[in-house]
């Protein structure tokens, strides 16, 4: 196996003490990656998002051996696990929107219209999970002239690096998030396939 495709140590681990029921891996983990998966899920279903925090980690509880370190990081599999489950719940309610969706529920939706919501989420899913994975300085620039509304000036000033490297992190990072909806498989974190 070269380096590059060794896990990291942190995953392996983690999947080993997680096999072996430690309660205190499972703590460790949603300490870790309960933001991450509850935005995800709220980004699909709402409301419903919590729900799906709470599946995603009893899944994981009850099968921690689904997690191959060898096919990725823990994250990613966490993200795309997320994805599945929150879908799943959307296409089986089939009438509730996701968060991000303007219209009031509509309880008759055609099947167009709930796919349509679905891959609406999945796209909104992998834009935040490509933001939350992106280097900090990429993420840190997006966040300064998306969210606060800054020039790539002021960027530059706030991050205290040059108008040239402010402009370059502000492009790599919006080719980055430009993948979210270019994706073949909207929602599947990069290198992960559809299933988990």
């Amino acid at each position: 196996m070269a380096k590059q495709d060794v896990p990291p140590r942190w995953d392996r681990r983690m999947q080993q003490r997680l096999a072996h029921g430690e309660a205190a891996a499972l703590g460790e983990l949603y300490d870790r990656f309960a933001c991450l998966v509850h935005g995800l899920a709220h980004r699909v279903l709402g409301d419903e998002g919590a729900a799906v925090t709470r599946d995603v980690f009893v899944h994981v509880w009850e099968h921690p051996g689904d997690y191959d370190p060898r096919q990725g990081p823990l994250r990613g599999w966490l993200a795309t696990l997320t994805h599945r489950l929150a879908v799943r719940r959307l296409r089986a309610t089939g009438t509730d929107a996701p968060a991000d969706d303007a219209g009031p529920p509509d309880d008759a939706a055609p099947a167009g219209e709930l796919e349509r919501r679905v891959r609406h989420a999945s796209v909104a899913a992998r834009a935040d999970y490509i933001v939350q994975s992106m280097p900090a300085p990429l993420r840190s620039a997006l966040e300064l002239a998306y969210f606060q509304r800054r020039d790539y000036r002021q960027t530059a000033a706030d991050l205290g690096v040059t108008e040239d490297e402010a402009r370059r992190r502000l492009r790599l990072g919006l080719q980055l998030l430009s993948t979210a909806h270019d994706a073949g498989a909207p929602g599947t974190p990069p290198g992960h396939g559809g299933a988990a």
